[in-house]
C-alpha cells in the first residue's frame, strides 16, 4: 500500500446501509472512519465478542466478554440519502473568502452531492 492515505467518501456521522457481508441490509450511523485501512465502524453492524482482562482491580475495570463493533470495508457500505441508497459525487463551487486584513478573494471548495438526486449532502 502507498504512503498516501486513500480517499474515503464516507464521513463520521453519515447513515449507511450494508450492501455485502453477513449484515447485509442493516443500516446504522458511522462511528469512525479508518482511512488508512479503508474501513468504517458502523453502530450495530459487524458485532464481535471481545475478551477483556482485569486490569488494576481497584479501579473498577472488571474483565469479561464485551460485544463491540468491528471495522467493515468501505466498499461494503453505501450512503443512505432520502428514501434509499446513493453514490457520492463531488462538485466544485466558487466561494468568496475574506482575508484577515479585510480584502476578499474567490476560491473553490468541494461539495459532496448525491449522484441520484444531484442535491448537496
Amino acid at each position: 500500500m502507498s504512503k498516501r492515505n486513500p480517499s474515503v467518501n464516507i464521513k463520521k456521522g453519515d447513515t449507511v446501509k450494508v450492501i455485502a457481508g453477513k449484515d447485509k441490509g442493516a443500516e446504522g450511523k458511522v462511528i469512525s472512519v479508518l482511512r488508512a485501512e479503508q474501513r468504517v465502524i458502523v453502530e450495530g453492524v459487524n458485532r464481535v465478542k471481545k475478551h477483556t482482562k482485569v486490569v488494576n482491580q481497584g479501579q473498577g475495570n472488571t474483565g469479561g466478554i464485551i460485544t463491540t463493533e468491528a471495522p467493515i470495508h468501505v466498499s461494503n457500505v453505501m450512503l443512505v440519502e432520502g428514501g434509499g441508497t446513493t453514490r457520492i459525487g463531488f462538485r466544485r463551487e466558487q466561494v468568496t473568502k475574506r482575508r484577515p486584513d479585510g480584502s476578499e478573494y474567490t476560491a473553490e471548495r468541494s461539495v459532496r452531492i448525491s449522484r441520484k438526486t444531484g442535491k448537496d449532502i
